[in-house]
């Protein structure tokens, strides 16, 4: 029998209340298919809402999972002074390696557009205080996201569940930054995002769900999950014209760099 090459999943929700009826079985998919380690991301909320993320980190029946604290940018407007002191304290606890997400969302404006980079630049000065990457969701604002990591002097972090084009891409490598890709890159209307899945370095590329949003075709439509990262990571590399090992191996090992995970062992 052919073992699956691991897998991360650099970017999912398995903490949040749709998974409460079955996480467990969740993860056991998630081992079934070769993915080993998860990076599940607790900013959903104000930064109370952390902490369900930050007390599921360790190993899981075959699963490491590890987190990341932050304040979304949809709800940027509560991160005030406390609750980025608050935020500071979480990002210390065991098994959190990284900041985020934070970033910029012009698309759905739930929160004011200078809130949003006021605390998109106070979180990125937090995750360069600490030592931390930083997770970064963009969606409708590339140049002025770009503009804020530039600012800032980030030197490590993703941009999670990239959606540009190829000038985007190269906005955010030309800062140094790795891009993440998730499901949306099996969508019909997706053609400029394969186009700049194409050109980035493979040592740059990450793979991941946003579970339980954005599952990918077939799956499209119905909850996501980690297992069904394989599926992007096989799409990814129809797209490049790469062997789907390669592209499992180099999107795990740049995963691990980035957050600093420890090899399984």
């Amino acid at each position: 029998m052919n073992v699956p090459v691991p897998l991360v999943d650099s970017h999912c929700h398995v903490a949040e209340p749709q998974f409460d009826p079955d996480r467990d079985a969740v993860l056991a998919r998630a081992a079934a298919a070769g993915v080993t380690t998860l990076v599940c991301v607790g900013a959903t909320g104000s930064v109370e809402r952390n902490a369900p993320a930050v007390a599921l980190a360790g190993r899981h029946d075959g699963v490491d999972v590890f987190t990341t604290v932050g304040v979304h940018p949809h709800d940027a407007s509560t991160l005030d002074t406390a609750a980025l002191d608050a935020l500071a304290a979480l990002a210390m606890r065991p098994g959190v390696v990284g900041v985020g997400e934070t970033g910029l969302d012009y698309h759905y404006d739930h929160s004011p557009r200078a809130v949003q980079r006021e605390a998109f630049v106070a979180t990125a000065a937090l995750a360069r205080r600490l030592g931390l990457p930083l997770v970064v969701h963009v969606r409708d604002a590339h140049a002025d996201a770009a503009d804020v990591l530039r600012q800032s002097g980030v030197e490590a972090g993703v941009i999670h569940c990239f959606t540009g084009d190829r000038d985007d891409a190269r906005r955010y490598l030309d800062l140094g930054l790795c891009i993440s890709v998730a499901g949306i890159v099996t969508f019909k209307n997706a053609d400029a995002l394969r186009e700049a899945v194409r050109m980035v370095p493979l040592d740059r590329l990450m793979v991941e769900t946003d579970a339980p949003y954005l599952a990918p075709v077939p799956h499209r439509g119905k909850r996501n999950e980690p297992a069904h990262v394989r599926v992007v990571a096989e799409a990814v590399a129809t797209i490049r014209g790469e062997p789907a090992d390669r592209v499992a191996t180099a999107t795990a090992a740049n995963a691990r760099r980035l957050f600093r995970l420890p090899e399984r062992g």
